[in-house]
């Protein structure tokens, strides 16, 4: 049976760099972000139901969901989150079985499901044999995502505020990775070792 390794960490953290190297591997990665940009793409089966709640500002001219208008909003309003939840959830779901059994047709060498909402979800963790956390501190977080994005530190703070406590996440950790004044090649090095230690 293919193995399944939810694999999460704030944004920042180097999550994106890991879900590479466990490609490299052989495994077969579902990228949430992925899959929710795509269901919000211009065309995506998201955006119908995303203009009906939130109108026409909540879509950009190209027929895509507009991400800036969204997260400005669910990071004011709680009830606007939820609500483009209870939308992009299900679809998201649909579209990562989807992928996933596309995946096993290939045979791969075990499967990775990339969460940034893992900890927060209750859905997920009972359909995971393992999962890994890649961890840093939050002052390397702003730092990363203010080069990476060019956003302002005080936009980097809000986003980290909206995401799991850092505890709650290392909570959920089966291992975690401490990504943090390390090299590429450590980093790696650190991804073979867990991946040896969940027998994969």
């Amino acid at each position: 049976m293919c193995k399944r390794v939810g694999l999460t960490g704030g944004i920042g953290s180097g999550k994106s760099t890991v879900a590479a190297f466990l490609a490299q591997l052989g495994a077969a990665v579902m990228d949430a972000d992925a899959i929710s940009r795509s269901v919000t793409a211009a065309g995506g089966v998201g955006i119908p139901a995303v203009q009906r709640e939130f109108g026409h500002a909540a879509i950009t001219p190209d027929g895509a969901m507009n991400r800036d208008f969204m997260r400005q909003l669910v990071f004011t309003d709680m009830q606007a989150k939820r609500r483009l939840e209870c939308i992009l959830h299900p679809l998201i779901g649909i579209e990562t079985e989807r992928l996933t059994q596309e995946a096993l047709a290939r045979s791969p060498t075990f499967l990775v499901f990339d969460i940034p909402l893992l900890a927060e979800s209750a859905h997920w963790r009972p359909r995971l044999d393992q999962v890994l956390v890649i961890d840093c501190t939050a002052e390397t977080q702003i730092q990363r995502v203010m080069v990476r994005s060019a956003l302002p530190r005080e936009t980097v703070v809000a986003i980290i505020a909206a995401q799991a406590p850092r505890q709650l996440r290392l909570a959920a950790a089966d291992a975690v990775v401490f990504n943090d004044g390390i090299t590429l090649e450590t980093l790696h090095q650190q991804v073979m070792m867990v991946t040896k230690y969940f027998g994969l």
